[in-house]
């Protein structure tokens, strides 16, 4: 990685859990083992943080979670069900169940101030 960028190439790099199952900065114990932040970049890919130019944030406009943990805006009913429906909300490696609720706000907010998109 660090040859590309030396030679002029651009690198995309993309994270697949949301800062919230960071091992550092989520809702431990209810983490993943590997970092999920703009940070993680820089230790997956063995690259010096100043040579991330942008971090983009991508959010959906409601918020799920698979297994246990905290999910202050989780909808046990009608819109939470329509949710998990329409997202054809199931894990990507467990095939389990996501539970959905509503936008968190001070979430989005406080991964943008760890990652700063």
């Amino acid at each position: 990685m660090n040859d590309a960028i030396n030679n002029g190439k651009r690198i995309i790099a993309e994270g697949a859990n949301a800062l919230m199952l960071d091992l550092d900065y989520g809702s431990y114990p209810y983490v993943t083992s590997s970092p999920t932040g703009v940070a993680g970049i820089c230790t997956g890919l063995g690259i010096a943080p100043q040579k991330v130019e942008t971090a983009i944030g991508v959010v959906k406009a409601y918020t799920t979670r698979v297994g246990e943990g905290p999910f202050p805006t989780e909808d046990f009913g009608p819109a939470g069900e329509h949710m998990f429906t329409k997202g054809q909300e199931f894990g990507v490696t467990t095939g389990r169940k996501r539970r959905c609720g509503w936008l968190d706000m001070n979430i989005v907010r406080y991964t943008n101030m760890i990652n700063n998109y």
